[in-house]
């Protein structure tokens, strides 16, 4: 284990300066003379840190750790090292100026966030006390008395209770008076350690007892008297590393009982468990073993027949340092061997400070196969035939920390075994439903004497897709216009049957209201390398970035493309690093602000850039040193609906244990304030976690209840869309979709696939319905997004069509844009961005002429209008009908932070009605609105007329909903009703609606 040296970190308030704002240089204090100065170090004058020096982890006992950090390794202001007392314990001591403000401030690590106790150790030869406040993290934590010791050469301690963050800490200490502090040997940091009722631990072949007395929580576990009967622990460690498990226990027999004990499933240490004299006395016994950050299974398990004593808690407390340095990678991959279905590698060792325990083998990406440390080669079966594959292996160690990747090899494997047997023929093609927009197939599936591995589709003469099944549904067609559908096998060997039955099909009619069909397809721009970040700038137009150029281009619906130059400091990983997410500033037409995120020389970061004309400049780093792979780099930014926060998605840079470790940005969703620094009500204080136990998530989205919605690059099962919640835990690695040892207490996916049919990356939402984009899979899946917030009535579109996809959004109009991410065939220039023309069944839509969907509302529709909240000119308002609909509703609502607060309804529309006009009048019943009614927030007047927006400053997100009604008068309704009672009678009588979203920043 390597050891860790001490960082001297600077600045934070001081008892001198309590006020002053963390950084800020403090005034030079006056210079008296020291009580006792040195010829080296005259009295007052300024000093640098001392020498680094390592922490040294002092065992205690009693799960009590402790690390200690010696003062001279401090960052030190107007204070010296010195060596001329003795009884010091490192290479010398700190001696402090006699003038106040003399300072020196620690950096210390903790193992995690809570109380811990500082013991400072010091010599005080005066005759007077010479106080220190003491500051955590910039926060004054109270004074310190330094009573004297009677000799410089006496040295003796004090204790403080603080509380810290997990990680790293800023401890400063500040002389008080004119004399200055004592001398300061060392400062050690004590936190307990976690203890672990054996009662609430898994049981297998045990049971939870309390007849024998003694035990420290609720009861205690009786072993059966059988091999193999156990105790399972979780238990979370803050960081990597050793950690001494001391299992409490009593056995009131003369006979061992010994126990195995393993970690996740690794290799057993046998621990003795003696017997203690009677099951009434207890005692300690410790196994030293190495922990992942974050949940880790510890096994407890009776290895004879006798069973295991009876276990009272586990305690766990780290051992020493952790161990933060990486393998170096593993030297020349090499392919030696390969098949149809195989390929073998070989490589040789990696290095290590500590040792090498296990090798991972990537493909693109996907984890393959581990191997353990002295295994140097190895063969990775279940391939495609006649396939190129591409191949890099990472080094790990105990921690487990993972080396960069190696050089990557390509193999591309060998042809499948001569077959000369077509499938047969697929028959009885024929169509099973339609859109407006899409055409449903269904066939007989064909037969072949090795398998069929998917079908080609074909429309009017030309392939338009393929398909894994005897089933397809084909999108981007034109209503009202007959088209002609084949289909055609293939299996392994690229055999192809002959083309079954031909059958003509109109798409057309009319669904559900408001579903978002995917229409027809053009092209916006050609000749783009992997294009992956995309966002709308208020005028319509896009921004792209291309992953592998660095570039940023602004880009116009009719394909005019502006380059406005390269991101600084940009790299990419030869895999999935880059110039990735990007998005536009809520604020964007008062600031200009552009966020972007790539990778960088130091790890993957946020960055700013303001865009004026065609330039981006004022570049500024918002947040840096997220760990960066050749792969799991994750990428896609978003902000929350009120433009209140950013969300950043971040991958495990292919290092599993990094998902469910607190303390990296890796493996999760992040949340910050637009100016990268941490929110107040982040889960975790000081930390921009949102969400954790992700393996690689590239598409983010809210829904119209400002929920957020994430898709994630599952690992060789499982790929998954999650419904995000605060804290969340998504499983990864123990739990990967529904399936591992380690899914209890997780989170579940809203939905999952095979990753052999989607590897999902963009992911936008229309009309409460999911769009997301697979590379793996080459489709577009549509979901919707029921009551319960679960996704169904999955639909897929363009399969086969485009290659592999990227990046979905809908842009202002309603309409996707989609790139396509042909990556891995090694060519430039030759991706695309689509434009998908979005076609909404029934023709059930919400619409004004004041403003475009999820744009900006009209100051005058708006409090800023005339300055006063309230009885606002109402934005006028038109909708096509829906099929049978018998009145209409609209409903306004503020969607902040998740909100639902009611500002006006309108309902009894008239079914014959199909728009609004500006400036309704006042009055429960509308005037000249055919017997419509409306109420409104507030009270007296301003309850009988639309109540505009009015957020005061911030700007926050509005819905119009508009309500399809089964009944001419909403039933149950006055002008006594409130807002609430006016929506729930509304809903209760819709059959169909459909969203028109604004945002607005007004105040009066």
């Amino acid at each position: 284990m390597a050891p860790r040296p001490l960082s001297a970190a600077l600045a934070a308030a001081t008892v001198f300066a309590l006020l002053s704002a963390p950084g800020t240089a403090l005034a030079a204090p006056p210079q008296p003379a020291a009580d006792h100065p040195s010829a080296d170090h005259p009295a007052g004058s300024p000093s640098t840190p001392g020498s680094a020096s390592e922490a040294v982890r002092v065992d205690r006992g009693a799960g009590i750790t402790a690390v200690r950090y010696e003062a001279e390794s401090a960052a030190l202001d107007h204070a010296a090292v010195e060596s001329n007392h003795i009884g010091f314990s490192g290479p010398g001591f700190v001696n402090f100026d006699n003038v106040a403000g003399s300072h020196a401030e620690f950096t210390v690590t903790a193992d995690r966030a809570g109380p811990a106790t500082l013991t400072l150790r010091y010599a005080n030869g005066s005759a007077a006390d010479r106080p220190m406040g003491l500051a955590v993290n910039g926060t004054a934590a109270g004074d310190r008395p330094f009573a004297a010791t009677g000799g410089w050469t006496t040295w003796q301690s004090v204790t403080a209770p603080v509380t810290l963050v997990a990680g790293a800490n800023r401890v400063r200490l500040t002389s008080a008076t004119g004399t200055g502090g004592p001398n300061l040997d060392h400062l050690e940091l004590e936190q307990a350690a976690t203890d672990y009722q054996a009662e609430s631990a898994a049981l297998d072949r045990a049971a939870v007892e309390s007849d024998h007395a003694g035990f420290t929580g609720t009861g205690f576990v009786d072993y059966d008297n059988v091999a193999g009967s156990r105790v399972d622990y979780t238990v979370t460690a803050d960081r990597a590393g050793p950690h001494a498990l001391t299992f409490r226990y009593a056995n009131g027999t003369d006979v061992d009982r010994p126990l195995s004990v393993t970690v996740d499933g690794g290799q057993a240490t046998p621990a003795a468990f003696p017997g203690t004299g009677a099951w009434t006395t207890w005692r300690e016994v410790t196994v030293t073993a190495t922990l992942k950050a974050g949940r880790n299974r510890i096994r407890a398990a009776a290895t004879t027949a006798n069973g295991g004593p009876n276990a009272d808690r586990l305690t766990v407390a780290p051992t020493g340092p952790a161990d933060t340095e990486a393998p170096a990678p593993p030297p020349n991959l090499r392919a030696t061997g390969k098949t149809a279905t195989t390929t073998s590698l070989a490589w040789d060792a990696a290095t290590d400070n500590v040792g090498v325990v296990g090798y991972d083998v990537y493909q693109h990406g996907q984890l393959m196969k581990s191997v353990d440390g002295a295994t140097l080669a190895t063969t990775v079966g279940g391939l495609a035939p006649d396939t190129e594959y591409d191949w890099t292996v990472f080094a790990r160690d105990a921690a487990p920390n993972v080396s960069p990747a190696s050089n990557n090899v390509l193999v591309r494997t060998d042809q499948a075994p001569p077959d000369g047997e077509a499938p047969s023929t697929p028959a009885d093609l024929r169509a099973t439903g339609r859109t407006a927009t899409s055409v449903d197939l269904a066939w007989t599936a064909s037969t072949d004497n090795v398998g069929v591995t998917g079908y080609q589709v074909f429309r009017d003469g030309a392939q338009a897709g393929t398909s894994d099944g005897p089933a397809t549904t084909v999108g981007g067609l034109t209503s009202g216009t007959a088209y002609r559908f084949t289909v055609r096998a293939r299996d392994a060997a690229g055999n192809l049957s002959p083309f079954g039955n031909e059958v003509t099909a109109t798409p057309g009619g009319s669904g559900p209201a408001g579903v978002p069909n995917p229409g027809a397809v053009t092209t916006i721009l050609s000749g783009t390398d992997v294009p992956w970040g995309l966002a709308f700038l208020p005028d319509g137009s896009a921004l792209l970035t291309e992953r592998e150029t660095f570039t940023v281009y602004k880009l116009s619906e009719t394909g005019t493309r502006t380059n406005l130059g390269k991101v600084p400091g940009a790299q990419n990983t030869n895999g999935e690093g880059g110039v990735l997410g990007i998005e536009v500033s809520p604020t964007f037409a008062s600031d200009g602000y552009v966020f972007i995120y790539h990778t960088a020389a130091a790890g993957n970061q946020l960055v700013r850039a303001k865009l004026t004309g065609t330039t981006l400049g004022g570049w500024t780093t918002l947040l840096s040193g997220v760990p960066k792979s050749r792969y799991h780099n994750g990428g896609r930014l978003r902000f929350s609906p009120d433009g209140k926060h950013l969300f950043v998605s971040t991958g495990d840079a292919q290092n599993k244990a990094n998902a469910q470790n607190l303390n990296t940005n890796a493996g999760k969703i992040l949340r910050l304030d637009p100016d990268g620094s941490i929110p107040a009500d982040n889960p975790y204080p000081g930390k921009a976690v949102w969400s954790f136990g992700h393996r690689n998530v590239q598409g983010l989205d809210f829904d119209s209840q400002g929920r957020l919605w994430a898709s994630e690059f599952g690992d060789s099962t499982t790929d998954e869309v999650n419904l995000i919640q605060k804290a969340g835990n998504f499983g990864w690695p123990d739990c990967e979709g529904t399936s591992g040892g380690g899914c209890a207490g997780t989170i579940a996916p809203k939905k999952s696939w095979s990753t052999s049919v989607a590897s999902p990356s963009g992911l936008t939402i229309v009309n409460d319905h999911v769009f997301v984009a697979t590379t793996v899979g080459q489709r577009i899946y549509r979901m919707r997004i029921d009551p319960s917030a679960n996704l169904v009535d999955q639909q897929v579109y363009f399969q086969g069509t485009y290659n592999r996809l990227r990046t979905v959004e809908v842009d202002r109009d309603g309409d996707l844009w989609l790139t396509t991410s042909t990556d891995k065939d090694g060519t430039a220039n030759n991706d695309r961005v689509l434009h998908i023309d979005v076609v909404y069944a029934g023709g059930f839509s919400l619409t004004s002429s004041a403003f475009a969907d999820n744009a900006m509302i009209p100051a005058k529709h708006t409090c800023a209008g005339d300055g006063t909240a309230g009885q606002d000119p109402s934005p006028p308002l038109a909708w096509t009908g829906a099929s049978g609909a018998k009145g209409y509703a609209v409903v306004f609502a503020d969607r902040a932070d998740n909100g639902t607060k009611l500002h006006w309804a309108i309902w009894d529309i008239p079914a014959s009605a199909r728009s609004l006009p500006e400036n309704l009048g006042a009055g429960f019943a509308v005037p000249g609105q055919g017997g419509a009614k409306q109420k409104a927030m507030g009270s007296g007047a301003n309850a009988q007329k639309y109540f505009g927006p009015c957020p005061g400053g911030s700007t926050n997100p509005y819905t119009f909903t508009l309500y399809a009604l089964n009944t001419a008068t909403v039933p149950g309704l006055s002008s006594s009703s409130t807002m609430a009672q006016v929506e729930t009678a509304i809903k209760n009588a819709s059959t169909a609606n459909t969203v028109l979203r604004g945002r607005s920043n007004a105040s009066t």
